[in-house]
């Protein structure tokens, strides 16, 4: 059967011509012209196709903004597994527009197409939204929602990602080219508008909205999904007003079948005595006409040049991983405005809107004047040199925020902090093994120390012994520790003396930019402490100590707190990014119930400002990149072949992403490392890139086989005289 065979219609793109003579076939009805907007060109149709792809921007960005955070806080995965499974997603993504593209051009149409994957794109919210509610089910309930939820909203938002934009295109007649232009102008700003809002106000959703006692996860994956129930509203109200083109075929499967059978042919064939062809695509034309030959020969001389492409893909998309993770160690107040960590993001789209008139209209035409050569294949070149500074920025500002973060227990050892909470000073001597002096310190009542001691052990887990001395009391207790952890020692009245408890801090700061606090309770009754959650925090009485609860930062002056018999206020002042307090609940008799502060971990001291070089770079990297690399394609290739390269420029990176997904599972690097070592690969790919540019030779506009050339093609196969049509892709 001839693979070229179809249904008859205007975009078939090869037909039988035979000799015999064909009746005429009748008139066609005239065509009822759609409602155009306010008496333009421009087809009312496309007013819910635009609508449409904001929402549905705003859905897809505004979930995945805060999902790393989801995999860190919600579901407890580590910081690898989050990197990589965000990325998985990510790329799943950017596999699936090819299953979409066939699906729409060999089978339903564009307009089934996107009403079908997008109830599938719905379904996947409406899973994930439910696996971020705390009380439905376990982890492993919330694990399995979660990624079944993810798959559903890769295939829906991938399916019908090369669907909508060329749907919208089809709504035009021939002879309103420039207003379809400005659609697409129109079109590209609903994305960005979509992703800037969504990016912004989803994080907002997650950490200034409580819900079940934590960061709201389930508000913030639901409002996306609210949004793309309205995006499929709105493009099926529109559904009488559209024009609905037939499937046209697959033009991607046509090129994989034609080089495929080249490839085998070439190989069956591999005999001396059988001449040898001039290009190894020649040998699919026992089967495939001349004419789609010369096309895929100009596709794969543009398909070599994205080899080196994933690796900038790989630094590119990390803004959402690990340039995020990176956020949640930094300080996010800006003194007029505070910021979560993962509304940094928001920047990318801003810039955006911001760079590409800026570079076309100023940028570029200086250096024209200059007389300066800017081709595209060089401005795609120092994008990647752009991306490489914007992540040796990343790694500088990943060893400042190390440097400036307490030091972390080794292998045997135990960092030590004592609170002396009687009414006295109190002398302490650590003992350990064979009554060996560890430290000594004298405590004051109340005293803040000001770090905590590094204290050696002789092996994994050991007994220390604790010599207190209180006025003429001498007690003498006994506690055991454990490498690698941090603790403190709480001295206190027990009313016929002192007694000692030793507890566990808090190993980290607080990766999400949050605050953590606990409490001790030195009262002889329970106190509730309400910290703007669904759940109080209950203390117990005689210095019970809570277990750490995180909280936003921000002031907290009039702390609601609750004993059996009256209601009372503290004040705990500012509570600021990553930092972990102790409060002691104290009643003095002419001061009344208050909160003695005690920071055990300081907060996060370097401004989450210091990310605006390396996402200034690495946007002006995109800039030169993305947009000047699409343009450089669709100019140096052949008009049939345009969605057969979109498909290889999606995949592109799709492979990026999953670079990432390798290296975060695999490398065992330290941050600033990792950002190094993307860094140093992107210049050895750079490199490569433009030694490849060096040697490619761009095709001229006028040498570029068109469509409308027809030419009469010979199947040596079927001996059928086949003549190519007029095509519209």
């Amino acid at each position: 059967m001839n693979p070229f065979q179809k249904n008859e219609s205007k975009e078939t793109l090869f037909s039988p011509v035979s000799t015999e003579e064909v009746p005429p076939r009748p008139p066609s009805p005239p065509k009822k012209s759609s409602p155009k907007i306010c008496g333009s060109s421009y087809p009312l149709s496309i007013a819910f196709i635009v609508v449409n792809e904001f929402c549905e921007r705003f859905s897809y960005y505004g979930m995945k903004a805060v999902l790393t955070l989801y995999f860190l806080y919600f579901l407890h995965w580590n910081e690898d597994t989050s990197t990589s499974v965000y990325h998985a997603f990510s790329s799943l993504c950017y596999f699936t527009p090819i299953l979409g593209a066939a699906i729409a051009d060999s089978w339903l149409g564009k307009f089934k197409t996107i009403i079908y994957l997008s109830l599938v794109y719905v379904l996947g919210h409406v899973l994930k939204s439910l696996g971020a509610i705390p009380v439905l089910g376990g982890k492993v309930v919330h694990t399995i929602l979660s990624l079944v939820g993810l798959s559903l909203i890769a295939l829906g938002t991938g399916g019908i990602k090369p669907c909508v934009a060329a749907f919208g295109g089809d709504q035009f007649e021939e002879k309103h080219a420039e207003e379809r232009t400005r659609y697409f102008s129109v079109f590209y700003l609903s994305i960005n508008a979509g992703s800037l809002i969504s990016t912004f106000i989803t994080p907002m959703l997650r950490g200034d909205v409580q819900c079940f006692g934590d960061d709201c996860y389930a508000l913030a994956f639901g409002v996306p999904g609210l949004l793309m129930v309205i995006a499929l509203v709105v493009f099926a109200m529109g559904s009488k007003m559209y024009k609905k083109p037939p499937p046209e075929g697959n033009i991607v499967a046509q090129v994989i079948k034609c080089i495929w059978f080249a490839i085998s042919n070439r190989f069956k064939n591999r005999s001396e005595d059988i001449p040898k062809r001039q290009h190894w695509l020649d040998w699919a034309s026992e089967k495939y006409p001349k004419h789609l030959i010369l096309d895929v020969k100009a596709l794969t001389r543009i398909l070599f040049l994205y080899i080196p492409l994933p690796m900038f893909w790989a630094l590119l998309d990390q803004q959402g991983s690990r340039w995020t993770l990176q956020a949640t160690k930094m300080n996010g107040n800006l003194g007029f405005f505070v910021l979560q960590p993962d509304q940094m993001q928001v920047l990318n789209p801003f810039l955006v809107l911001i760079f590409i008139p800026l570079f076309d209209l100023v940028i570029y035409r200086l250096i024209a004047k200059c007389g300066i050569s800017f081709s595209s294949l060089r401005k795609m070149a120092i994008g990647m040199i752009l991306a490489c500074l914007a992540f040796a920025v990343a790694a500088v500002i990943e060893i400042k925020i190390n440097e400036m973060a307490p030091p972390q227990p080794g292998s045997q050892e135990i960092y030590l902090q004592i609170l002396n909470l009687a009414d006295d000073e109190v002398n302490v001597t650590v003992l350990g093994n064979g009554n060996h002096s560890l430290l000594t310190e004298s405590i004051k009542s109340f005293q803040k120390t000001t770090n905590y001691s590094k204290l050696h052990l002789k092996k994994k887990k050991q007994d220390f012994q604790f010599h207190l001395k209180y006025h003429n009391l001498s007690v003498h207790t006994e506690h055991s520790v454990e490498e690698k952890n941090w603790y403190s020692l709480i001295i206190h009245d027990n009313g016929k003396g002192i007694s000692s408890m030793l507890v566990k801090d808090i190993e980290n700061k607080t990766m999400n930019g949050m605050t953590a606090i606990r409490f001790i309770n030195t009262l002889h009754e329970d106190v509730n402490i309400s910290l703007g959650t669904d759940i109080p925090l209950n203390v117990g009485e005689d210095y019970g100590v809570s277990p750490y609860r995180t909280v936003q930062r921000g002031e907290y002056t009039a702390v609601h707190c609750k004993t059996e018999d009256k209601d009372f206020s503290l004040n705990l002042g500012l509570l600021d990014f990553g930092a972990a307090y102790l409060f002691v609940i104290t009643n003095i008799t002419n001061q009344g119930l208050q909160a003695w502060k005690m920071e055990d971990i300081p907060a996060n001291e370097m401004s989450i400002a210091w990310q605006l070089p390396q996402y200034i770079l690495v946007t002006a990297a995109e800039v030169m990149f993305s947009v000047t690399g699409l343009e450089f394609s669709y100019s140096q290739a052949p008009s049939s072949m345009k969605s057969v390269l979109q498909a290889a420029w999606l995949l592109t990176v799709a492979v990026g992403n999953i670079i990432v997904l390798v290296v975060a599972q695999f490398s065992g690097l330290v941050q600033w490392a990792e950002f190094v070592l993307f860094s140093c690969l992107l210049l050895v790919v750079c490199l490569i890139f433009s030694i490849m540019g060096y040697y490619y030779v761009p095709v001229k506009s006028e040498d570029i086989s068109r469509p409308e050339d027809k030419q009469i093609l010979n199947f040596q196969g079927n001996m059928i005289n086949l003549e190519t049509k007029n095509t519209k892709l």
